[in-house]
């Protein structure tokens, strides 16, 4: 609303490709947010799309500089879990586990802290402190047997720092707790629970295209004999006995 109308449109228009594109192509969805960071740079949601665009290609010092704006502009905590979690990525785990600890913590709404939960344990596994990582996870939220939108990362990377510790049976029951919960396949706890049962998956379609090969290969070379005169004993039925 800041904006006159035509800018607000063309920066609004590279909003909503980031959005598009931020899952299956990042690095075009990092484009498009660096064209509307150019055009509105003062308005807090685009700092905000250039934050997770540039978080999602990795690039964590510049995602981090982009939310601490947004930030700014708002007054608003929700990006702190985020914002911990590109310490983190710039190899600052220790920092990430401070940030938990702030303030600002307690400001966040119940997913909000569910995500900050995620990135301490997170931290603490960059440390090598497994069991401190088991320790921060448990909490209310996990033991619930409510499912909420968060509920099936929660119990993933609970089941995979379970896992991590050698502690390979409550993993086991963690993922299938996860798997319970996740209706829209947002982590792969089934696959996991495969591995560790030593399910092994074919790709059929592969073995197939694999056999067609070969067919096709062998018709091929039967072709080839054929327009050179060169028929095996097979092919002409020489050597065969002949029949009573």
């Amino acid at each position: 609303m800041s904006l006159p109308k035509t800018l607000a449109e063309d920066v609004a228009r590279n909003l909503v490709m980031v959005a598009r594109l931020i899952d299956e192509d990042p690095e075009q969805a990092y484009a498009y947010s660096r064209i509307a960071l150019r055009l509105a740079s003062r308005v807090a949601a685009v700092r905000e799309a250039a934050g997770f665009a540039a978080y999602a290609t990795q690039k964590y010092s510049e995602a981090l500089a982009e939310f601490r704006a947004a930030k700014r502009m708002t007054g608003s905590v929700e990006l702190w879990p985020v914002m911990a979690d590109c310490e983190r990525g710039l190899g600052r785990p220790e920092r990430a586990l401070a940030m938990a600890g702030e303030a600002e913590v307690r400001k966040l709404d119940k997913a909000g802290q569910v995500e900050m939960r995620l990135v301490a344990a997170g931290a603490r596994r960059d440390m090598g402190q497994l069991d401190a990582a088991i320790v921060t996870l448990q909490s209310s939220e996990l033991a619930s047997n409510a499912v909420h939108a968060w509920t099936p990362r929660l119990r993933y990377a609970y089941a995979d720092a379970l896992l991590a510790a050698g502690r390979e049976d409550e993993a086991r029951e963690w993922f299938g707790k996860a798997l319970e919960a996740d209706k829209d396949g947002v982590t792969d706890a089934s696959d996991r629970l495969a591995e560790l049962d030593g399910v092994e998956f074919v790709d059929a379609f592969v073995e197939d295209e694999s056999d067609e090969g070969t067919a096709d290969d062998e018709r091929a070379a039967r072709t080839e004999r054929e327009d050179t005169g060169e028929e095996t004993r097979e092919d002409t039925g020489e050597d065969r006995p002949s029949e009573a």
